[in-house]
């Protein structure tokens, strides 16, 4: 009898000074960090200072009561279903605090990221981090506890496959979206061109990008289209380049032909939003004398853009009417470049 008096009151010993020293530490812990943190304006880290020290006295409380319940002779079967009651709720307290931490630094990141699209990325992800988490402590446990993963391992892999298969497309527009986001080959309201496409984005998913076409259609293109094709944005650029072919008849006088450059240098000039660069006589054409025009229209705005270099063309056509000037097919035809 005086044995197990003995022993009861050691293990009750070890579990009351076990649970002072973790209370005691959890309050040492508590202003230390809470000194460390006051030099900083960030929420965030007294938050993180906070649940570590809420952790800490009942981390230490749970470790007092296994090492006290080790002290105590006890049936196997209950010895072992003690201790590993224990150690899972160690597990969920550890788990628990880590979650809580790393969700709310993922939750600062995405307010510090200046991107609405990005942050909310990252607050999506929140739950597939805490599932990741538990997924971990959940395996360390169960290995913890002697149980055999080799037949888990297996069934996961096998399981593993099936869903990849499975969702190989899904999974793979997901990352494209991810690129997107991070890259930032465009954004929601810039306007692109892809292929045949010439559209204003309107929204980038999960799975693919809303476009809005100058027809006014919807076009709907899966991210990885878009990711692994040739984007131009126009939203980007601080100028755009036009680079004209023009021709005349062969029977323009010479005097003519020699004021060109500067009749389409003034025309340029006195059109609104319009930058003259250069303007010759390049070449003899099979049926015409052909000129190339270079100027720059300092807009990214499509429709803009297209309204200056419509009314150059019209003051182009209203001045060689005006000085009898005739058209003829230029050897080559009119294209555009951006930079």
């Amino acid at each position: 009898m005086s044995a197990w008096y003995l022993i009861g009151l050691k293990s009750v010993g070890t579990l009351v000074i076990g649970s002072l020293i973790s209370f005691i530490l959890a309050s040492v812990i508590r202003k230390l960090l809470g000194k460390l943190a006051a030099k900083t304006i960030s929420e965030t880290d007294d938050f993180i200072v906070k649940a570590l020290s809420n952790t800490i006295a009942p981390v230490g409380f749970v470790i007092s009561a296994i090492i006290a319940w080790e002290l105590i002779p006890a049936n196997e079967l209950i010895d072992k279903f003690a201790v590993g009651l224990s150690k899972l709720i160690l597990v969920i307290l550890v788990l628990r605090t880590t979650n809580r931490i790393v969700i709310r630094l993922i939750q600062r990141w995405s307010l510090r990221i200046n991107d609405a699209a990005v942050g909310s990325m990252m607050k999506s992800l929140s739950p597939l981090v805490s599932a990741s988490l538990w997924g971990i402590g959940l395996v360390f446990y169960l290995q913890n506890m002697g149980v055999q993963m080799a037949a888990i391992w297996a069934l996961l892999s096998a399981g593993g496959i099936g869903a990849g298969l499975a969702l190989k497309e899904p999974v793979q527009e997901f990352f494209e979206y991810v690129t997107i986001l991070l890259d930032k080959p465009f954004q929601s309201g810039q306007f692109i061109n892809v292929g045949s496409v010439w559209a204003t984005v309107e929204s980038v998913g999960v799975r693919s990008t809303r476009l809005r076409s100058l027809n006014g259609e919807i076009i709907v293109m899966s991210n990885s289209s878009l990711t692994n094709g040739i984007i131009s944005n126009y939203t980007e650029m601080k100028h755009r380049r036009i680079v004209h072919k023009l021709g005349i008849v062969y029977d323009t006088p010479i005097a003519r032909v020699r004021d060109i450059p500067k009749i389409l240098n003034r025309i340029v000039n006195s059109t609104e939003n319009a930058q003259f660069d250069r303007c010759h006589f390049t070449e003899f054409g099979s049926s015409s004398l052909d000129f190339e025009l270079v100027y720059f229209i300092p807009t990214n705005n499509y429709t803009k853009a297209m309204e200056a270099q419509q009314e150059i063309n019209l003051k182009i056509m209203s001045k060689f009417q005006e000085l009898n000037i005739n058209f003829a097919f230029p050897t080559r035809t009119l294209h555009i470049a951006d930079t």
